[in-house]
């Protein structure tokens, strides 16, 4: 059967008991050896009305669950163990029954008889640790947004003014003179005739072309902001409590 040592369970003398069915069973009052004093083998609980009973449990199997002490029992079965009246002498109490309702093996030891309480004062601290949650923040970082370069074609109206000449055709008349006389008389005296002048003019051409204007791209800033974090935190508080007085206290920190 394994076994604990006893500054380790001295440390669950006071919190409460739970069943392993998660019931509730009392408050831990002591701790005992076995028979022979190898070790503690026993937690006597208070029980029954304002704790008058004590029922034993093992010390085997017991697990701490924060203030909470799980027993590998159901309250059920604690419930059944043998129990003694507080005020009864723990030399009166019945181990093989005790032994037997948890199915361990009991042998009757040779020079020591009845259960061997534990020194629980031995060593022990005489304050309490009060103790409090604390907000421990951090930050990290994770996706909130994605921005996007997208490009798209508009189309829009642009006028442009050109400049274009035209050639237009205008009479001219000269006088006979002795340079052109020769013109003048060739050909016959009177008759019709025609001459055409072919008139010339500049017309717009119109033409395209891809020009780059500027390059453009994402890039990202880093901003800095504050954000109010706000959570429940627990704390331990230690008050005191004199008997016959009715008198009550808290330390500073407390109040």
């Amino acid at each position: 059967m394994p076994t604990y040592e006893t500054d380790q369970v001295r440390a669950w003398i006071g919190h409460t008991a739970y069943g392993s069915d998660g019931e509730k069973i009392g408050k831990i009052e002591d701790v005992y050896e076995d028979h022979v004093g190898s070790g503690p083998e026993w937690f006597a609980i208070s029980t029954g009305w304002f704790g008058s009973k004590q029922t034993f449990a093992p010390v085997a199997g017991a697990t701490a669950d924060g203030d909470r002490l799980i027993l590998p029992f159901t309250k059920d079965q604690l419930r059944d163990a043998p129990n003694y009246d507080t005020a009864s002498s723990m030399d009166e109490f019945d181990s093989d029954r005790l032994y037997g309702h948890y199915g361990m093996a009991w042998e009757e030891p040779a020079t020591t008889t009845g259960t061997a309480r534990v020194d629980v004062d031995a060593g022990r601290d005489d304050a309490m640790t009060r103790s409090e949650e604390e907000l421990n923040v951090s930050t990290r970082q994770r996706e909130a947004g994605r921005a996007r370069l997208r490009k798209w074609v508009e189309t829009e109206q642009r006028s442009v003014t050109v400049p274009v000449r035209r050639e237009v055709a205008r009479l001219v008349t000269e006088p006979i003179t002795d340079a052109n006389i020769d013109r003048a008389l060739d050909g016959p005296e009177i008759r019709e005739n025609e001459f055409d002048v072919v008139l010339h003019e500049e017309e717009v051409v119109v033409d395209k072309q891809v020009v780059p204007k500027e390059r453009v791209r994402l890039e990202t800033d880093t901003v800095q902001e504050e954000r109010v974090v706000e959570d429940t935190v627990r704390k331990e508080r230690i008050g005191m409590e004199a008997d016959g007085t009715g008198r009550t206290g808290l330390t500073d920190r407390d109040r």
